[in-house]
C-alpha cells in the first residue's frame, strides 16, 4: 500500500554538500553508513581537504556513534589513513562486512537519512569535480517510518541476525553472526567480522 512520504530529491555535487558537509559534518549523536564499497574520499575541513577519516575521528572525539557497513575489504589508501589514526583503531570508527550488503545509506542521529545510490567514494559520495563524479541520486528524509525502516534492516545486518540462514556463509570472509569459527587474516591485513577492527599496520 503507498503512502505519502515528505523527502528531497537530490543529485551531483548536491549529495556531498548535504549529506557530507551539511549533515554528517554535524552530526550530534550517531552516524550509521551503509555501502558497498568504501574509499578514502576526500572532504573539506576548515578550508582544506582531507581524508573522510579526519572526519570521523573529529565526530568520535565528540562522542559521535560511528558505524560502517560495508560489502568489501576497504580500499588501500583507506586503510592506510585509519591506520594512521589511534582513536578510530581503538574504536572510534566501528566497522563489519556483510558481501550482501548492496543499500547505501547514511543515517544521522536517527532522525535524518539519506537513500540512494551513491557509495562512501570519492566519486560518490566525496568532493570530486562535477566534470568527473558519477552520476548518483538519491533521496533525503526525516520520514519517521523510512528511517525506522532503514534502522531495522541496518541492525539486522549489523547484529548478525542475517548470518544464520545466508546462502553465502561459505564465501563470506568472516560472518558476522557467532554461528562458525572465526578466521583472521595475515598480520598486517584486514581483520574481518565480529567487532571488527582494521589491524593496524606492523612495518
Amino acid at each position: 500500500m503507498l503512502r505519502s512520504m515528505k523527502a528531497e530529491l537530490v543529485t551531483g555535487l548536491a549529495l556531498y554538500r548535504t549529506v557530507v558537509l551539511d549533515k554528517l559534518s554535524h552530526a550530534r549523536e550517531s552516524v550509521w553508513i551503509s555501502t558497498a564499497n568504501v574509499k578514502a574520499m576526500f572532504v573539506e575541513q576548515d578550508g582544506h581537504f582531507d581524508s573522510v577519516l579526519a572526519l570521523f575521528r573529529t565526530l568520535a572525539a565528540r562522542g559521535v556513534e560511528l558505524r560502517l557497513l560495508h560489502a568489501e575489504v576497504p580500499s588501500r589508501p583507506f586503510r592506510k589513513a585509519f591506520d594512521s589514526l589511534p582513536s578510530l583503531v581503538r574504536g572510534g570508527l566501528q566497522l563489519k562486512i556483510c558481501p550482501r550488503v548492496h543499500f547505501k545509506c547514511v543515517l544521522v542521529d536517527g532522525a535524518w537519512a539519506y537513500l540512494g545510490s551513491a557509495n562512501l567514494t570519492g566519486a560518490g559520495l566525496g568532493a570530486k569535480h562535477a566534470d568527473t563524479r558519477n552520476f548518483e541520486l538519491g533521496l533525503l528524509t526525516e520520514d519517521f517510518d523510512v528511517i525506522d525502516r532503514l534502522r531495522a534492516l541496518f541492525s539486522s545486518v549489523w547484529s548478525g541476525a542475517e548470518c544464520g540462514t545466508c546462502r553465502l556463509r561459505a564465501v563470506c570472509p568472516d560472518p558476522i553472526g557467532e554461528a562458525v569459527a572465526r578466521r583472521r587474516a595475515a598480520p598486517g591485513g584486514v581483520r574481518l567480522g565480529h567487532a571488527r577492527r582494521l589491524v593496524r599496520s606492523r612495518r
